[in-house]
């Protein structure tokens, strides 16, 4: 399941894990990299960098050495909150479900194709998944939403 507790667990997990230690002279772990790559992807995509500034600060995240390079990279950066990130994380998961899905109806398909192409017998998969993918997606559509109030329809 895509929300179980075992699963927030694990992600809960992972997400503590990159906080920065007291010391910034500690080597930096390729998953260090990556969480820094990804906040600095997220400010970007909400227009606090340019992509020529992008560009140049995941240069530099990937050849950083120590949490303190790292560090240096997200300094004049506002610090994302738990909100925006949960929904990051919310956003991952569709796009891992989604994919997912659609692999292995691409492999329904080949072997309704390869074993004579007669019944599309992949249509019940299709459909009975495909709720759950929609339900995923309007899902992570309602928790992007700003709280507070309704969406205005005009």
């Amino acid at each position: 399941m895509c929300h179980s507790s075992r699963h927030r667990r694990r992600h809960d997990a992972a997400r503590s894990h990159h906080r920065p230690p007291a010391d910034p002279g500690v080597r930096a772990a390729d998953a260090d990299r990556e969480h820094t790559s990804g906040e600095l992807r997220r400010h970007a995509a909400d227009g606090r960098l340019s992509y020529e500034e992008l560009d140049e600060r995941l240069g530099r995240a990937a050849a950083a050495v120590t949490l303190g390079d790292l560090a240096a990279l997200t300094s004049d950066l506002p610090r994302l909150g738990a909100a925006e990130e949960r929904r990051a994380s919310a956003s991952a998961e569709l796009r891992e479900h989604v994919r997912s899905y659609l692999l292995v109806m691409a492999l329904l398909v080949g072997i309704w194709a390869a074993t004579g192409a007669e019944y599309f017998w992949p249509v019940w998969p299709m459909l009975g998944w495909g709720f759950a993918v929609a339900s995923h997606a309007a899902a992570a559509r309602a928790a992007s939403r700003p709280r507070g109030g309704r969406a205005r329809v005009v």
